[in-house]
């Protein structure tokens, strides 16, 4: 008779792969815990911009993605941030 609506529940989530989870986990090594939301909330299929203020997240992709892009180009930085993944895998 009665009928439950589970429409909060009727989206689907993705699963997350090896290389988003390692990106998030950078990001956490990194103190950068915003930024390892917005990518958890991403990688599963959400929008951020549900959970999180627009310019709060607009704050974070331009923070985040311009140092991805600069980093990339600054090897001795990237090596570093890999021996602290490292230790932390062991």
């Amino acid at each position: 008779m009665h009928q439950i609506n589970n429409n909060c529940h009727s989206q689907t989530t993705k699963k997350i792969n090896t290389e988003q989870i390692e990106q998030i986990i950078k990001a956490i090594i990194a103190g950068k815990y915003s930024w390892a939301c917005v990518l958890i909330l991403r990688f599963s299929g959400y929008n951020p911009i549900d959970y999180i203020p627009y310019r709060t997240y607009i704050r974070l992709l331009k923070n985040n993605c311009l140092a991805e892009k600069s980093n990339s180009k600054d090897t001795e930085k990237k090596e570093v941030f890999d021996i602290k993944s490292n230790l932390i895998r062991l």
